[in-house]
């Protein structure tokens, strides 16, 4: 009947209401999710210091006007309540450096939650899209973080809903994709992951390719040096910026970036899951896996709450016992490709992990028109098993 509210809908005053930078109401922004994802067993969220900042853990908030993000970047962000009860939430970005690194005028909408009532999210779109056409943007791509940068936190989760969340993985409600196209976005670029069960022998093919190129004694590797962390570390940026210069949503990895990295694999890092490649002494190649940390962080919705420190506490005591690892980074230089490079560096990765009592493996998040990259994750005998999209909305 006309005038009657859809299935799902709310009746009551909704209202939208934006927070800048820094502001006190970015706590109720940043503990909203928690809401949307009570009791679910798989939904892992950021540490509210990642966004928030903390002193005591020394950690700069993203969401703090002082992050370097923010020197190349406007943001803003918008809390809907309705009945003065929070019930969802988006953030609005334009980035300077991505304009000039893409040759286009992005705005990006992200940090999106919210209730399955699709008038709360047209609201919440409405003024992501108000807000960076205001300031100058021609399209609008998202979901992200604050952008969709390829190393970001980005996308949303189309397939794969029951399946574990690694680390730096979104996650979200099914509906959210629906929303979305609903409003008019249009896909513009899918991510896939692959699953790799690390309890299972070397694929044949593999250490075939790897003792072939052994053999030919033109390549040599070695594992990540503790000692030598911070050098190390801008080693595997220079070698990601290389390889990935060519590919969708690429931006290079800045000096801030890079700390940032430093700093969070400290705590987690295990230098047999990550290796360098050379060539006649020149590194041509990295192979980088990590201890997956959701499976400490995950919340527990126990009575004592899922603050940072308690969460952090978990993450302490069994951080050298982790089941899972991710494989986050992987890069061959241009010209140096299709050498078997991939091979050799994927089988030491997997013999290592394999006798340090390793299960899983979680390789993502691969453009879905990356082959190569692909094919090496079926090489090792990985099966896609997740799917998240990016659209657009021009404006």
């Amino acid at each position: 009947m006309s005038g009657e509210p859809e299935p799902g809908t709310q009746v009551g005053t909704l209202t939208i209401t934006e927070i800048p930078l820094g502001d006190p109401r970015l706590k109720e922004f940043v503990r909203f999710p928690y809401s949307i994802y009570k009791g679910d067993e798989r939904w892992t969220p950021q540490l509210d210091a990642d966004l928030l900042g903390n002193k005591l853990l020394g950690m700069q908030g993203l969401l703090m006007p002082d992050h370097p993000y923010h020197k190349t970047a406007q943001a803003t962000h918008f809390m809907a309540h309705r009945n003065g009860e929070p019930v969802g939430r988006v953030s609005a970005v334009v980035n300077q450096r991505i304009d000039e690194g893409w040759g286009d005028k992005f705005g990006f909408f992200g940090f999106f939650e919210v209730i399955e009532d699709y008038a709360v999210a047209e609201a919440l779109l409405d003024a992501a899209r108000d807000w960076t056409k205001a300031h100058g943007a021609k399209i609008l791509r998202g979901p992200g973080e604050y952008s969709n940068i390829t190393h970001e936190r980005q996308a949303c989760l189309t397939e794969g809903y029951d399946q574990d969340v690694y680390v730096e993985h979104t996650y979200n409600p099914p509906y959210y994709a629906e929303f979305i196209e609903r409003y008019g976005f249009e896909k513009t670029k899918d991510y896939v992951a692959y699953l790799i069960d690390l309890t299972k022998p070397a694929n044949e093919r593999l250490t075939r390719v790897a003792a072939a190129v052994r053999k030919r004694a033109s390549i040599q590797t070695r594992q990540v040096e503790l000692e030598n962390l911070a050098s190390e570390v801008k080693l595997i940026i220079d070698i990601y910026n290389q390889a990935w210069a060519e590919n969708w949503g690429f931006l290079p990895i800045t000096d801030w970036e890079a700390d940032a990295l430093l700093e969070s694999l400290k705590l987690i890092l295990d230098p047999g899951l990550i290796r360098f490649a050379y060539h006649d002494g020149k590194p041509i190649a990295v192979l980088g896996c990590f201890p997956d940390p959701n499976v400490a962080l995950r919340p527990r919705w126990k009575w004592y709450g899922d603050s940072d420190y308690v969460r952090i506490a978990r993450l302490l005591k069994i951080r050298r016992h982790l089941p899972r690892v991710r494989l986050m980074f992987f890069g061959v230089l241009p010209g140096y490709r299709r050498m078997g490079t991939d091979a050799l560096l994927f089988e030491e990765v997997l013999e290592y992990a394999q006798s340090h009592g390793y299960k899983d493996c979680d390789a993502s998040l691969l453009l879905e028109n990356n082959d190569l990259v692909i094919r090496a994750s079926e090489f090792m005998g990985g099966h896609e098993y997740k799917k998240w999209r990016i659209w657009d909305y021009k404006l």
